[in-house]
């Protein structure tokens, strides 16, 4: 058994008041309670379950997924609807690991849909592989019943499921599993790791077709292409400042700030340019931390500075008047609005001079999962 599958990127859950479509729908209290960021529910979301077999042989996919995940992010964050930039949420499940449960179908929810992308990158950097049994319309079904898809019928919603065994093995039937997907608006992506042929013949095809979604096969084993451009030195001494702009508070303000500088340097572990993707993650609109951090915070509209306490300040802050405390906040939001507008900018010539040396993009995982998003997002009337 071989198979597993990581990530992306590319992970977002709100409401729509405006719509993309011509029947715009209001997403419902709960589908706000799921998103951890209150402050503009007027979005639509991409949301994304990747659903990966940690089984045996697949190291080399969850390389590609912890190497692409920030492009794929990225490529995300540039997605419009009319004027709006949807939000995005992911959700991760492992299956085919026979360290869990079996009488649950070996199957593990790592992540709810959150978009928490330290959090998500955590996770796919914390997953280990070993044999098992990989029951692929089980771990469809339930990621169905247990995920809060919402109702808002301009939300684009997807599953990617990874793997090189049988689409038919378990009890589950991956037919009911589809059904169960349509009646969701739910769009179901299969990968079949190895050959294109082999993973027809395994009714990964089907398992898309019956859910309207693409069937792709990748070489999992393909080392992650990376293109070094002269804009990468100055994006990650911009990664530095935006970091000093962060300014933890509460329960876990410390904890949180640990955490970002661990993924800057899991995302490092895979080269400079993978660091660089990071960072232009981090100044896009889908990297928020206002659970954390008082600048996103800030944003929120249901922030009131008087409702902080002492114990939750930083030692910075500590002994601070109301009013000074917000002036610090509001001082460090400008610096990092100013340093995020500086890193876009410098992708923006970044990405030009990639396109100019990268004649064709050979990252498998990344590729297909771009591709399949944008063509199917169209329906949705989302643009790039």
């Amino acid at each position: 058994m071989k198979t597993i599958l990581k990530s992306v990127a590319l992970v977002l859950c709100i409401v729509a008041f405006t719509s993309c479509n011509a029947n715009t729908k209001k997403e419902s209290n709960l589908a706000i309670a799921e998103h951890k960021v209150t402050d503009q529910p007027s979005k639509q979301f991409i949301k994304v379950a990747l659903l990966l077999d940690t089984s045996n042989s697949m190291d080399g996919l969850i390389d590609q997924a912890k190497a692409q995940l920030w492009e794929i992010v990225n490529e995300l964050s540039y997605a419009k609807c009319d004027d709006n930039k949807p939000n995005l949420q992911i959700a991760l499940y492992e299956y085919g690991n026979d360290n869990l449960n079996g009488d649950e179908g070996y199957i593990r929810q790592v992540l709810a849909f959150s978009n928490d992308l330290d959090e998500i990158s955590k996770q796919l950097f914390s997953l280990t592989t070993n044999g098992g049994n990989e029951y692929c319309g089980h771990v469809i079904q339930t990621s169905l019943n247990q995920l809060k898809w919402g109702s808002n019928a301009d939300d684009l919603k997807l599953i990617f499921i990874a793997g090189n065994e049988p689409f038919t093995q378990g009890r589950v039937n991956y037919k009911t599993a589809a059904k169960l997907a349509h009646d969701k608006d739910v769009t179901i992506n299969t990968i079949f790791c190895g050959d294109y042929n082999q993973g027809i013949s395994g009714y990964w095809k089907d398992g898309a077709d019956l859910a309207h979604g693409d069937y792709m096969a990748i070489n999992h084993n393909i080392k992650t292409t990376y293109v070094a451009t002269p804009f990468d030195d100055d994006i990650l001494k911009l990664n530095q400042k935006l970091n000093s702009t962060y300014v933890a508070y509460g329960d876990y303000g410390i904890e949180k700030m640990a955490l970002q500088k661990e993924q800057d340097t899991n995302a490092e572990s895979y080269s400079s340019a993978n660091a660089v993707s990071r960072t232009v993650s981090k100044s896009s609109h889908l990297y928020l931390n206002s659970t954390w951090d008082l600048v996103d915070t800030l944003s929120d509209k249901n922030f009131s500075f008087d409702d902080l306490k002492e114990s939750d300040l930083p030692a910075e802050l500590k002994g601070k008047t109301k009013s000074e405390i917000k002036a610090y906040v509001t001082k460090k939001k400008q610096e990092r609005e100013d340093i995020q507008k500086n890193i876009q900018d410098l992708n923006e010539k970044r990405r030009v001079y990639i396109q100019s040396q990268q004649k064709e993009n050979d990252n498998g995982l990344e590729s297909a999962m771009i591709k399949a998003i944008k063509t199917q997002a169209k329906a949705k009337k989302y643009k790039w």
